[in-house]
């Protein structure tokens, strides 16, 4: 039987409902098959047998690969150190940056794509395509699809799939090389699971995107979907911090508290902040997860875009950005050094930190608007922001700290909610993993939101924590035996109709019987709990015998209950496809017995004639078309 992945968030499981299986054109009534098997003994990802598992931790800010070989799970190879890197910044990743020649072919990521580009003559360096922390557009963006673009430093619109795409190529590249000088051979591709992370809280189409990517950069063949794993960034965390032992890892909150199977991962990284609550499961050491995995986009960028924001209240917004465009280099130069600063931000820090601002700023500045920064400072009225004769912003500590608030505020806030929950409220761990959880200032914060209701733990290597996690994930799937749904699930379907039970304007009569419509047909309510494996069975049926595809649309909801497609709330989020040509049959009526795999990353879908056993081609797609 064909499978086929599909990128999901979560899992769905059917609840018991009368429903007739016609909601959309093309489907005649059928009921549907309400049953759930639990298939958690076969591993969802079996397939060939791989050498070694590459997981690529693609970050909004930094990104980096990591491997181990199956013969040695234990022994987790990070990639090389880069070339570049900035003063007090780690450069075991490498930052998301990538850079386009003028006519839109890839030319270097990383270090180097910046390098290169901040050394190009300003009347040149407009002409090339450069990027950076574009991989929140596949969160923010409504309806995302394959033609979504995203802009360059000089404003120019390239295709986000084709950015990603050079980006995932680029570290299959970096990593083969590795490989290949370890083997002395060259290293074939085949013998490699490759794992990519997504935040958790990332929708299905972005999901699907990434994979989409991965296709599209030949990390792995479109007829070989088990090759790739996509792996929720926090799950990730998770399974690195399951192999901790205490004595491991910094503890930033010694209070007296036996270690327990339950905690939550707090992943803060450059884009987003993920939420996740786990159990172990003894005596196999499975996990668990107790909450939906949650979030927002609250990551470390938030504290770039404040200062920016500083920036225009000081200088004008008009000038800011006439100045990213018209000089994309030295802004791209100006937030480097912001970095290196922000990285110096710490609640008890007395002296002043000081931002260099580079010569090209001062100088249009002054062309622009005819008076000097010092002037511009002077007349702002930005408190705890100076001016240095050694021609540097000079921010009083109080200022960096108010630039944090904003994004801390929303962390608090997300934690304190996640906290009143009654599954989470007397846990005793929480781990703070991702680049931003080395911050003191967000450290401090957390603490002072528990009052000492939780331990903190810090692991070593605290930026490196997904990318292990992600490894270890490649090389057991199925260490994650139940997950939780993010969202309803559902297909819309005619039902019988009842007087005094449906609304009178939902009534269609069709060949003498009354039915009512757009009845929500749930395949897995928000929030429900899945186990790995878990399958939910449906049949459909051609309206006529000469139909050769059957499509069928795919709604959610923030919402449990669900009884309608036309509620508020409810939105088209997919379509599931069933090519049935050549299972063509005399049978009367043709029925096609779906199956949805869920509990898994990624939605697993197979179909078959029942009445010839053949299969079905079955696809789910959530890009917007």
């Amino acid at each position: 039987m064909l499978c086929l992945l599909v990128s999901v968030s979560s899992d769905a499981m059917a609840t018991p409902s009368p429903a007739k299986s016609m909601g959309d054109p093309g489907i005649t009534p059928l009921s549907p098959s309400h049953i759930q098997q639990n298939d958690t003994d076969s591993n969802a990802h079996t397939g060939p047998s791989f050498i070694v598992v590459v997981a690529v931790d693609f970050g909004t800010t930094s990104s980096g690969y990591a491997y181990a070989f199956t013969k040695e799970p234990e022994c987790i190879h990070t990639m090389r150190r880069w070339e570049g890197g900035d003063p007090g910044v780690s450069n075991q990743k490498t930052p998301t940056t990538i850079l386009l020649t003028p006519d839109r072919k890839f030319h270097s990521f990383g270090y180097a794509a910046r390098d290169f580009y901040h050394d190009l003559d300003p009347t040149e360096s407009k002409h090339w395509l450069y990027l950076e922390k574009f991989k929140m557009k596949l969160h923010t963006t409504a309806n995302l699809s394959i033609d979504t673009e995203l802009h360059a430093a000089n404003g120019k619109r390239v295709k986000a799939i084709d950015i990603f795409a050079y980006a995932l190529a680029f570290f299959k590249e970096q990593a083969l090389k590795e490989l290949s000088d370890q083997a002395g051979a060259e290293f074939d591709n085949t013998n490699i699971r490759w794992v990519i992370t997504v935040p958790a809280i990332w929708k299905m189409p972005a999901k699907q995107f990434m994979r989409e990517a991965a296709y599209k950069a030949g990390l792995v063949p479109r007829d070989t979907p088990e090759q790739l794993i996509i792996a929720l960034e926090p799950e990730a965390a998770s399974i690195y911090c399951r192999k901790l032992r205490l004595h491991q890892m910094i503890d930033i909150g010694a209070i007296g508290y036996r270690y327990s199977d339950r905690y939550v991962v707090v992943d803060c990284g450059g884009g987003t902040v993920d939420l996740t609550v786990h159990q172990i499961q003894l005596p196999e050491g499975h996990l668990k997860e107790l909450y939906k995995a949650s979030g927002g986009p609250y990551g470390s960028i938030g504290i770039d875009y404040e200062f920016e924001k500083l920036l225009c209240k000081i200088f004008g917004p008009d000038f800011i950005d006439q100045f990213k465009i018209k000089r994309p280099a030295a802004w791209v130069d100006l937030m480097i050094a912001f970095e290196s600063r922000k990285r110096a931000a710490a609640p008890d820090r007395t002296n002043p930190l000081n931002i260099n601002l580079p010569f090209s700023f001062i100088d249009y500045y002054k062309k622009f608007r005819g008076h000097s920064v010092e002037h511009a400072l002077r007349k702002s009225n930005v408190d705890f922001v100076k001016w240095s004769s050694q021609g540097m912003l000079r921010m009083n500590p109080d200022a960096m700290n108010a630039l944090f608030k904003p994004t801390i505020d929303h962390i608090i806030q997300h934690l304190t909610d996640l906290f009143d929950k009654p599954e989470v409220c007397d846990i005793k761990f929480l781990f703070l993993v991702g680049g931003f959880a080395e911050s003191p200032l967000l450290q401090q914060a957390v603490q002072n939101m528990l009052h000492g209701r939780s331990r903190i733990i810090i692991p070593h290597d605290v930026g490196l924590t997904i990318l292990k996690g992600a490894v270890l994930f490649g090389l057991d799937p199925s260490v994650i035996k139940v997950r939780r749904s993010p969202l309803t699930y559902g297909v819309g379907v005619l039902n019988r109709y009842v007087e005094g039970k449906h609304p009178p304007d939902k009534m269609l009569v069709k060949d003498g019987t009354r039915w009512c419509t757009d009845v929500f047909d749930t395949f897995i309510v928000c929030d429900q709990s899945v186990a790995l494996g878990e399958t939910v069975k449906r049949s459909y049926t051609p309206a006529k015998p000469s139909q050769q595809v059957i499509i069928i649309h795919i709604y959610c909801s923030e919402k449990e209950g669900v009884g309608f497609i036309s509620e508020p709330g409810v939105r088209k989020c997919g379509t599931l496809r069933l090519d049935v040509t050549g299972t063509e049959t005399s049978a009367a009526r043709r029925e096609i017995q779906t199956h949805m795999q869920f509990g898994d990353t990624e939605i697993r879908a197979m179909a078959v004639d029942v009445a010839t056993s053949r299969t079905v081609k079955a696809s789910i797609d959530f890009l917007a078309q």
